[in-house]
């Protein structure tokens, strides 16, 4: 087995044009996903928001159709992430420690699928890219959502941790 390096953990296999509720969600299954675990502060949760835009809720009912789901979130409160876990009716993981992968290899034993039909979604290259491509799942990195459900204009930590993983050589396109 080969040792992957800094460059090859910090590029997602796929990056998104748009937020999660723009991500095709067809071509995931084209790919052979299976299950999506989802980060949930600024992918499907505006900064500080509790409530689940609507566009966003609208691709979450669509995808629990065809996959299972798993909130992931290194957040604390089991408040605001099972709240909305229980609105969709999933399972969840609070305090997630990413990119640790304790929290992540006890979500994928429970999916029972092989981590190549496990992807992960989310708006940080540091810990949900960097923990997704650790335990070998597809990656994915969208746009931060806004309260309004669309990209965020201004985000400044996605761009700082995309600038510093172009830094390391990672293209991130």
């Amino acid at each position: 087995m080969t040792r992957a390096t800094l460059t090859d953990l910090l590029q997602p296999d796929w990056v998104a044009q748009g937020t999660l509720a723009e991500l095709p969600l067809e071509q995931l299954l084209e790919r052979g996903i299976r299950a999506l675990v989802l980060d949930v502060d600024r992918t499907l949760l505006p900064h500080r928001g509790s409530e689940l835009p609507l566009a966003m809720e609208r691709w979450l009912r669509r995808a629990q159709d065809s996959l299972p789901l798993h909130l992931f979130s290194n957040n604390p409160s089991r408040s605001r992430i099972g709240g909305v876990a229980a609105r969709l009716g999933v399972p969840f993981t609070t305090s997630a420690g990413k990119p640790r992968r304790g929290a992540l290899r006890r979500v994928l034993d429970g999916l029972n699928l092989p981590a190549a039909q496990v992807a992960l979604v989310g708006d940080r290259v540091f810990t949900d890219v960097l923990a997704g491509n650790r335990l070998g799942l597809f990656t994915v990195l969208v746009k931060p959502v806004n309260a309004q459900g669309e990209p965020c204009r201004h985000d400044r930590w996605q761009r700082l941790e995309v600038q510093l993983a172009r830094l390391t050589g990672a293209p991130l396109n």
